[in-house]
């Protein structure tokens, strides 16, 4: 009879340790489960350029865009790094400052005011004959003579590296 008492209190503390651990499990992982999140040790990033030039007027590499802009921010931030970020809007690119969205127009207050910043092609503006008054926020500031050289500009001249998914 002791031996069963000793093997069920065996039991129950096997399960009781098992469920903690999952439960501990279940804090880092998000809502679909599947994420857990690892315990990484990285190096601090310090200072960082990085030059995203968006040249496509699809949506959906905008959004990615914007959303590796937050969350490189974020990471830096994190990293004890500081970034810099210039996005560099030419050919149909310029579609991302043509009447976005309410969120979308969110997403680039909160980068700009986070430091990144967006420049805008005159060349793009003149072959489309768009007035750069017409793009969101966009000043005589924000306005560089190529977009093209720009990026080369900031990645010879500047430091920066640029972001290949274009």
């Amino acid at each position: 009879m002791k031996c069963r008492h000793n093997l069920l209190l065996v039991l129950m503390s096997s399960l009781f340790v098992v469920g903690t651990s999952y439960a501990a499990d279940s804090k880092a992982k998000d809502a679909s489960g599947s994420y857990v999140a690892p315990k990484m040790q990285h190096a601090a990033y310090g200072d960082l350029k990085i030059v995203v030039p968006i040249t496509t007027d699809d949506k959906a590499i905008h959004t990615l865009k914007l959303r590796n802009l937050e969350n490189s921010l974020e990471s830096s931030t994190h990293w004890n790094g500081h970034l810099h970020n210039t996005v560099v809007l030419y050919s149909k690119g310029l579609s991302l400052l043509k009447n976005p969205d309410a969120e979308t127009r969110r997403t680039i207050d909160a980068l700009k005011t986070k430091g990144v910043k967006f420049v805008v092609c005159n060349n793009s503006l003149r072959e489309q004959g768009i007035d750069f008054h017409q793009l969101y926020n966009v000043t005589d500031s924000d306005i560089v003579p190529s977009g093209f050289a720009e990026v080369a500009y900031l990645q010879t001249q500047q430091k920066y590296v640029v972001d290949p998914i274009n």
